[in-house]
């Protein structure tokens, strides 16, 4: 079912959610599924609607003029999409395939409601995988005494192909400020630790050598500050004195899949409210 999404923040005040529900109701239109939170520390109210777009006697362009004044009346950040329209991904990979193996998979059988415009990696071992889903795959080496011309061809790739999401499927190299910036919260890592433990190289023999008892993952936007994003998801798993640090690695790829799938899907279905460095998830 064909519907439009209506993603508002702004600052909490009596009357938010009559104005607003008023105006759908005006215009008879159904919603389907509603979130609200009211964030006492930051003073500042959150809200997700689903609206049938049939139920609606216009298109999405003349909902945007007709509910700007009561955006402007409340200051509102808040914008309206359409389940119509996928958003455009585009995946950045290097040698490990488990993440990346998984989205393709999601996306090939129908779990992930999206475009997958190209696939961009520093190596060309995953190719044949790739192109096997049909999927325009980019080998852009990045020379570690010069990354910028590599990192130029990323970003020219990125817009040549509009993509309204990056996502780093175990991409190991660190993205540039200024394409952090140029795509704040538009880009998704994945984290191979339970942020903020273990941040940097190897966490999982970080976490081996203190003995932990949960090891898991963390899916976040990326920053110019390293691993300090926004966190979008997170999940863990339990091991014990017994295993290795190969099982570790083993059981850590797992959660590393879901909770990357996951925080993808959140942010394709515009759940996920970023207001400073914190998330609201509905």
């Amino acid at each position: 079912m064909r519907t439009f999404r209506l993603v508002i923040a702004c600052p909490d005040r009596v009357g938010i959610v009559a104005k607003v529900s008023n105006f759908l109701a005006s215009h008879n239109g159904w919603i389907t599924e509603a979130s609200h939170h009211s964030d006492n520390q930051s003073g500042w109210f959150f809200m997700r609607h689903e609206i049938r777009a049939d139920s609606l006697p216009f298109g999405i362009e003349a909902f945007r003029e007709a509910f700007a004044p009561i955006a402007q009346e409340f200051s509102m950040d808040w914008r309206i999409t359409d389940t119509e329209q996928k958003k455009r991904v585009v995946l950045m990979a290097s040698r490990e395939s488990h993440c990346l193996a998984d989205l393709l998979h999601r996306w090939h059988s129908d779990e992930l409601d999206c475009e997958i415009a190209c696939v961009i990696s520093n190596h060309d071992d995953l190719r044949s995988m790739v192109e096997w889903h049909g999927i325009p795959y980019y080998h852009v080496p990045v020379n570690p005494q010069d990354k910028e011309p590599a990192f130029a061809e990323v970003s020219r790739l990125v817009k040549q192909h509009d993509a309204e999401v990056v996502v780093l499927a175990r991409y190991m190299q660190i993205l540039p400020p200024d394409l952090c910036s140029e795509y704040a919260h538009k880009v998704i890592n994945i984290h191979h630790s339970f942020l903020p433990s273990f941040v940097g190289a190897k966490p999982y023999h970080q976490a081996s050598m203190r003995g932990v008892k949960l090891i898991g993952a963390t899916c976040h936007y990326v920053t110019e500050e390293l691993d300090a994003g926004p966190i979008i998801e997170q999940d863990v798993v339990r091991v014990s004195h017994s295993d290795s640090i190969e099982d570790m690695v083993r059981f850590g790829r797992d959660v590393e899949k879901m909770v990357l799938a996951r925080g993808l899907r959140y942010h394709l279905e515009d759940r996920v409210l970023v207001h400073g460095n914190k998330t609201v998830v509905f």
